[in-house]
């Protein structure tokens, strides 16, 4: 056996490639391909313990222990990648293998031994066992149990702070950051904070049945809050609640927890912060000392396994992180609006006395009926009591006075004539309050429903020639009197038409 370890600590050293030949007893072009394939898979001096000239060898030349058994060698570095891909498997993989040995007259391995080897392969030299976890797959959540603090300047009292730790379980890649609260928005953050230091999502989201994220999990029905949904939607995630004392099912965050806990949390205890930033910012700096780590059992580091294996297969993230909502639910007022926070917001005025539900968000009020949107508003701010009225949701008679003004005043005398656009003007003028003078308009307007268009211009025509200053009330009594007119005219004239009665021939009484 060579001695691996021996010629890359020279190596390290600086020492020529000629020199370790000698020193060694071996050839420079096996040095030089020892070397060049420890720099291929990473390996850097000082080396641990644990990597010993058999491991080394297993190691940097893999193929030799395999190949010495008479079988074609699989290229595990492929199998691992490929098994990154949606849908690709061990058995897929196995079976292109077979294909292609009996294509170039080779002996394959069988499936169990195939399995066996890529099993040992991704434990030694890759961050996970793809058998069981594809890479971006899951991200699992939880809060550490382990609490940190902040020093409160003026009093000197230590005032708790919860770490959010999130873990790849691929790649065993850690995010952690603190809160003071560990309520729905600092849940909310954390994630979307989370998100943005991986640069991407994951399919799915593994969290404990905290009562932040899930309302019920029985193992048969699993619900979650509105929030927490919302938010796996809008990174198109599948939240999957980890089982009730089932801890396996999140062991990556499980284990990451403790660790951080040690390596991040308890490092910390002897440093003082007076605000949470400065808290963060020193668990920043601790959490990139820990991912950068080298593992102890195999080369790398949890972010260079992340960089290599994972980063790739992560989902690209939406435009903007995801903004946090609150539910509540409201009964519509007589008046169509429902009630927000002092503020006002209208709904279509058939659902008048009904129950509906109230989505909150920043810059947004959505409002629910049976989980159909009916209304949406620009969130108000400012002065209680404001109001957000869409004239749609108005009955009609309501529509009708506000959108009555001058200006619809005057378009509509205009499609009536123009003796009505001078008695409409007149109207405007004549009162100082513009309000009296829209009242005034629409009891004009509202004459339409009994008289048609020809007959209110007529009667304005008329009331302009009798007084230089027409009322409605005069117009209304010009067309009362115009109406009585017609109608007696009418009379007279089926009278004048029927003066003569039937009159019967002689004939008809048997005269001749």
């Amino acid at each position: 056996m060579f001695h691996y370890r021996r010629i890359l600590e020279m190596n390290g050293e600086g020492i020529s490639i000629r020199s370790i030949a000698a020193a060694m007893g071996n050839s420079r072009q096996k040095v030089t391909e020892i070397i060049r394939k420890a720099e291929d898979k990473g390996l850097v001096v000082p080396l641990p313990e644990e990597m010993t000239d058999k491991w080394l060898e297993e190691f940097l030349f893999p193929e030799q222990q395999l190949e010495a058994k008479g079988r074609h060698l699989p290229d595990f570095n492929l199998v691992h990648k490929e098994l990154a891909k949606p849908n690709v498997t061990l058995t897929l993989l196995h079976e292109e293998y077979e294909v292609e040995c009996r294509t170039s007259g080779k002996i394959p391995y069988a499936y169990r031994s195939f399995c066996d080897y890529y099993t040992s392969f991704a434990k030694k030299y890759k961050a996970t066992m793809r058998i069981r976890r594809k890479p971006g797959e899951i991200m699992e959540v939880d809060w550490a149990g382990s609490t940190s603090y902040i020093v409160d300047r003026d009093t000197g009292e230590k005032i708790k702070a919860y770490v959010f730790v999130a873990v790849l379980p691929c790649s065993q890649i850690s995010y952690a950051e603190a809160f003071l609260t560990m309520k729905s928005v600092a849940w909310i953050t954390a994630h979307n904070h989370a998100f943005e230091y991986f640069g991407g999502s994951t399919d799915i989201i593994v969290p404990d049945n905290l009562k932040t994220g899930v309302k019920k999990n029985d193992g048969v029905d699993i619900i979650l809050n509105e929030s927490y949904r919302e938010l796996g939607e809008h990174y198109g995630s599948i939240i999957l609640p980890a089982r009730v004392s089932t801890p396996k099912d999140k062991a990556s965050v499980e284990g990451s927890v403790g660790v951080i806990s040690t390596w991040i949390i308890a490092a910390l205890r002897n440093t003082q912060c007076f605000t949470i930033e400065d808290l963060n910012h020193e668990i920043r700096k601790k959490l990139k000392e820990f991912n950068e780590r080298p593992f102890t059992k195999k080369p790398g580091s949890r972010i260079s396994a992340f960089e290599e294996e994972e980063k790739f297969a992560l989902n690209p993230l939406p435009l903007a992180p995801y903004k946090m909502s609150v539910w509540k639910k409201a009964k519509v007022q007589l008046n169509y609006h429902v009630s927000v926070e002092s503020m006002f917001y209208s709904v279509p005025y058939e659902y008048i006395q009904q129950n509906i539900d109230i989505r909150m968000t920043e810059n947004l009020i959505e409002l629910y009926f049976n989980s159909m949107r009916i209304a949406t508003h620009k969130r108000l701010y400012g002065q209680f009591g404001q109001y957000a009225t869409v004239t749609d949701h108005m009955p009609d008679n309501h529509r009708m006075y506000v959108e009555h003004t001058p200006e619809s005043s005057v378009e509509w005398a205009e499609t009536v004539g123009s003796s009505t656009v001078k008695v409409v003007q007149h109207l405007l003028d004549r009162y100082q309050n513009e309000k009296q003078a829209l009242k005034s308009i629409m009891s004009l307007k509202s004459l339409g429903k009994k008289y048609s268009k020809e007959e209110i211009e007529t009667a304005c025509s008329s009331a302009l020639s009798y007084a230089s200053s027409p009322s409605v009330k005069g117009i209304q009594t010009i067309l009362k009197s115009n109406k009585q007119k017609q109608t007696a005219s009418s009379s007279t004239e089926a009278t004048n038409t029927n003066t003569h009665g039937f009159t019967r021939g002689a004939s008809y009484y048997g005269g001749k």
